[in-house]
């Protein structure tokens, strides 16, 4: 991903149409969604094999960069074939796609609580309960992308991320480097003032537009000509030795919360600087630690990587490719597992199964979506 030419003022230098696809690209964000899918199970052991627990940040982070990234190479990469009005209808019909999933995802999550949960249970750990006691109300902020039940506020940040994402487009081709400090300011206004996005029926949206929409733009500005600037930097040794330096203090820090015997690792004057460390305003010190996982993973790994497709990244790529989908299949999943644990076995065993169990059913619903795809040849409209 290193080795992209930069951007003309009409476009982009290299064209990321789909018959340039970039199928390292899809396997990283199909291994993020298994990821996020464990760790949704509350109280599942193998989310010690994703990376929450080893650090600051965690999938979510990873997910949202490459985002912004793939983002700038299918909607920018086709703005000079395509023209500006094509482009902009692309980003703002995708906003709609996940939009309309958020709400098709609602009503499934809605009937599936429940269903399981007699409709007493799991109300508030889904945070479904508003919905089911004032219903009328839930659907009114609904639709003003002011509630969302546990593990969907990410569809609606996303929602506004491709919905804002013609003027940031618009902006890069202006000056990438103003862009990125705008998106930088705004992000310190949520870490200063706490500028957020309402939510009903109180409090903010989880993924804070204002706040992640930073990573997202660093995304963006990476496959828009940021990959030769940092080019540079990641040959640094010096800046190679603090990201690990950082990585391992995250990782004391983050063990330290899982097992009170590390506790004594981190010094009280450490946990005054970086306390709180809120997900929902994407914390500095998060930020930070993505950025240095980024470049570690950026100076160790090939730049190029020409190995053979494995059945495992064959499954990770169709994953990606519908990564909507996707998603919403595994907030479905993951609450069932957590019913699972609840109702009939919390055991290892059990966490094992649900896991692999999960993991599965995302690959054939994702293998089926491609195939899917290829044997529909859309007709003309009926209406």
């Amino acid at each position: 991903m290193t080795g992209l030419r930069p951007w003309t003022a009409d476009g982009p230098a290299v064209h990321a149409g789909k018959h340039h696809r970039d199928l390292r690209l899809d396997a990283c964000r199909g291994l993020a969604l298994w990821f996020i899918f464990i760790d949704h199970v509350p109280d599942n052991s193998l989310a010690w094999l994703t990376l929450r627990n080893y650090g600051f940040s965690d999938t979510s982070e990873i997910f949202v960069f490459v985002s912004g990234y793939t983002c700038m190479l299918a909607y920018g990469g086709a703005l000079r074939e395509q023209g500006w009005a094509t482009t902009a209808i692309r980003s703002l019909r995708r906003a709609w796609e996940i939009y309309a999933a958020f709400l098709v995802l609602l009503i499934a999550y809605f009937a599936l609580v429940w269903v399981v949960g007699g409709g007493t249970r799991y109300l508030d750990d889904t945070n479904t309960g508003f919905f089911f006691r004032d219903p009328g109300s839930a659907i009114v902020h609904v639709a003003m992308l002011q509630y969302a039940p546990v593990n969907t506020d990410i569809l609606l940040t996303f929602a506004l991320l491709h919905l804002t994402f013609p003027l940031l487009l618009w902006l890069m081709i202006q000056s990438a480097t103003a862009t990125l400090l705008l998106s930088f300011a705004v992000y310190m206004m949520v870490q200063l003032f706490e500028w957020h996005f309402p939510a009903w029926p109180s409090g903010e949206l989880y993924f804070n537009p204002f706040a992640w929409q930073f990573l997202f733009v660093i995304g963006g500005w990476f496959a828009f000509e940021g990959a030769p600037r940092v080019r540079p930097i990641l040959r640094s040794r010096l800046l190679l030795l603090f990201a690990f330096a950082y990585l391992l203090v995250s990782l004391a820090v983050a063990l330290s919360w899982e097992f009170s015997s590390l506790e004594g690792l981190v010094p009280s004057s450490i946990a005054k600087l970086i306390y709180p460390i809120y997900k929902s305003h994407l914390a500095p010190v998060r930020l930070l630690h993505f950025l240095a996982l980024a470049l570690v993973v950026a100076r160790l790994a090939p730049p190029q990587w020409h190995g053979a497709i494995t059945p495992l990244t064959t499954a990770m790529i169709r994953c990606g490719e519908n990564s909507l989908s996707i998603y919403c299949l595994g907030v479905l999943l993951a609450f069932l597992g957590q019913a699972l644990l609840a109702e009939v076995s919390s055991s290892f065993l059990m966490q094992v199964a649900i896991s692999l169990g999960g993991i599965a059913t995302m690959i054939l619903a994702a293998t089926l979506l491609t195939r899917e795809a290829q044997l529909d040849r859309r007709g003309p409209s009926l209406f």
